[in-house]
């Protein structure tokens, strides 16, 4: 007697996808075991530390993919773009070659390359969003290459620092990106310079925009994004205010906690929540204007 296995319907139907995310569960499960590790202990390098954002990133972007989106997608019809195949070649051939900054690369490219093959362009604009939030999130050597740039703004820091501190009659002074609280140095360095709050802060920005649907609103994006950016600075100034009397004062373990320890990630949840109650606020000041404008209205109709 012969025995036949069918196989579920609901595999048969997405046969095709489920063998593409094992493919890719099996090239990037571990690199992204990796990259969460290393953000959550601090023991990744300190470049790849300012993409941190993607712990929150990657999984919103997840979702958007195989949850929001997913239905639409499976309505569209399938087309190969040869560009899809391109992408492929590329991300795999920047996968084998076994170096940590093109293997990471290859990630969104050969998520890329996938949607396109499978859908072709339709593909690719429905999940553009969430492509570019794992473009955005995934570590490469841009901050190590903005790094001789951020003089200028290290200074800024300085003198803002420096400044608040004079307004609080702490013995302090400036020189240059250098901070002195009685007479002992505390370098703003181009990695103190608040550049990773400042992803941080745009990156989560990208979020509420779209969570809240306001993503081609292009006067919310202008100012929610001027906000955060205006709001990450500020943030650091006083940060590092903060770790110049700390070290000033000897008190180095308040500087250690701040400077790299739970401190730093609570003064960031709060700089972060900060951005979550000025977007709130423009949902709200909208709401007030709507109301006032329908009121005018009648008033205008009576």
């Amino acid at each position: 007697m012969q025995i036949t296995q069918k196989i579920p319907p609901f595999l048969e139907r997405n046969l095709g996808n489920v063998l593409i995310i094992a493919f890719l569960a099996i090239l990037y499960i571990p690199i992204l075991l990796y990259w969460y590790d290393g953000w959550l202990n601090k023991s990744i390098n300190i470049e790849h530390e300012y993409f941190s954002h993607a712990l929150i990133g990657f999984p919103y972007a997840t979702y958007l993919i195989f949850g929001k989106n997913r239905h639409q997608w499976q309505k569209l019809p399938n087309k190969n773009h040869p560009l899809g195949g391109f992408l492929l070649a590329l991300g795999l051939a920047f996968y084998i070659t076994g170096s940590a900054e093109l293997v990471a690369i290859s990630f969104p490219i050969i998520i890329t390359g996938v949607m396109l093959w499978l859908k072709g362009m339709p593909g690719l604009r429905l999940n553009g969003f969430p492509l570019l939030l794992i473009l955005l999130a995934t570590p490469n050597s841009i901050p190590y290459l903005l790094t001789p740039y951020t003089l200028p703004l290290q200074k800024f820091i300085a003198a803002m620092a420096g400044f608040l501190l004079q307004q609080l009659r702490v013995n302090s002074q400036v020189d240059g990106i250098y901070l002195y609280v009685n007479n002992i140095p505390v370098e703003v360095a181009p990695y103190c310079a608040g550049l990773k709050m400042l992803f941080t802060s745009l990156y989560v920005s990208l979020l509420l925009l779209h969570w809240t649907g306001k993503i081609s609103d292009r006067g919310r994006v202008i100012t929610l994004l001027s906000g955060a950016l205006i709001i990450s600075t500020l943030a650091n100034i006083i940060r590092n205010t903060l770790l110049a009397v700390f070290h000033g004062n000897g008190q180095h373990k308040a500087f250690e906690i701040l400077h790299d320890g739970w401190g730093g990630d609570i003064y960031s949840t709060g700089m972060l929540i900060v951005i979550i109650g000025l977007n709130w606020s423009l949902d709200r000041f909208e709401e007030s204007s709507m109301i006032i404008s329908d009121e005018k209205d009648d008033n205008f109709n009576e």
